[in-house]
């Protein structure tokens, strides 16, 4: 019997695999929200996996004088039961603030096997990001933490903005994240409030500039480009448009959300095509068949090239809970 080689083990030789991330990040601060959203990550796993990640948040989430108190129920909730996929990442405080590194360490020091990713946010420039990467990396050396804690970057300053392939190109950088709000209120005023929101957000040029240039450096760099929030909560068709658009027009792959009512509505409109599915399962098949040598596929000639673009859309597919051709889940997921 033919032996099939996994499309990992063949298609990235000498490369990092793009990383294959949910494509929602839902952001709660609270422990009520916490619990609630872990609650339904639960609901909503399919086949065993979460499709969405949550965020805990120790910025805007904890109560000024007890960022340290937040932290350690951030922690306790990350080792615990309710944590049933370890797709919980945590955003510590900015550079700036005097209680990241408390943060961080309560963080790393009881929970760095499990946290998922550490966000962190309103850097100035690259050097901000590596300050701080520099010191999660210390921290998992002195608790033994062997494994590589992804991070994830707000890009919400003008100054990151200027330095976004710089900031990109730093090691254990996983996301860049989009700050819409942060970003706006920065310019002091040239940019109007309206750019907040949808459609401003998708026509104002220098908000439009900026989601270009942090997609494009992302993408540019083999990591993942994350859409800013949107505000309204009760409205999902305007959710999910948005999440189409920071998708097909922005090449935007993830997105944040900030109410459990858009979880859903963003993950809906980041899954690829269907049909586009299933011909990637097909054309994997068939070249899996042929180890991965070029293939004649409809008419079109495949090679290596294709199948890695195929092969990404498929595991994007499966992080959005859509359904796998049985045969291709039994090949390439099982």
């Amino acid at each position: 019997m033919q032996k099939h080689i996994h499309p990992s083990d063949v298609l990235y030789a000498g490369n990092r695999p793009f990383p294959v991330l949910a494509a929602c990040e839902h952001f709660a601060g609270s422990e009520k929200l916490l619990r609630k959203a872990l609650q339904i990550q639960a609901e909503l796993a399919v086949d065993g996996r979460s499709i969405f990640d949550i965020t805990a948040d120790c910025e805007d989430g904890a109560p000024a004088g007890k960022e340290h108190e937040h932290a350690a129920m951030i922690t306790d909730l990350i080792l615990s039961g309710e944590n049933r996929f370890d797709r919980v990442g945590i955003r510590i405080h900015d550079v700036s603030h005097p209680v990241w590194r408390d943060e961080l360490e309560i963080i790393v020091s009881r929970a760095g096997q499990r946290v998922a990713y550490i966000v962190l946010p309103k850097p100035e420039e690259a050097q901000d990001v590596a300050t701080q990467i520099a010191a999660l990396d210390e921290l998992r050396g002195r608790y033994g933490i062997t494994r590589e804690i992804p991070v994830h970057v707000l890009i919400e300053t003008p100054g990151a903005l200027h330095e976004v392939w710089q900031i990109a190109r730093l090691p254990h950088v996983e996301t860049l994240d989009f700050g819409l709000m942060d970003f706006v209120s920065a310019h002091h005023g040239a940019i109007p409030g309206a750019a907040m929101r949808s459609p401003g957000q998708f026509s104002h040029a220098l908000v439009t500039r900026a989601k270009c240039e942090i997609a494009s450096a992302a993408l540019g760099n083999g990591i993942v480009p994350s859409h800013n929030v949107t505000t309204e909560i009760r409205d999902i068709s305007v959710v999910q448009e948005d999440a189409r658009r920071a998708r097909l027009e922005l090449g935007f792959l993830r997105m944040w959300s900030i109410h459990p009512n858009q979880i859903k509505p963003i993950i809906e409109a980041m899954r690829p095509d269907f049909a586009e599915v299933n011909e990637a399962a097909a054309l994997l098949i068939a070249a899996q068949d042929a180890a991965w040598g070029p293939v004649q596929y409809e008419g079109k000639l495949h090679d290596r090239a294709s199948y890695r673009y195929y092969w990404e859309l498929l595991q994007r597919a499966q992080s959005t809970g859509m359904s796998i051709p049985e045969a291709a889940c039994q090949r390439f997921f099982c």
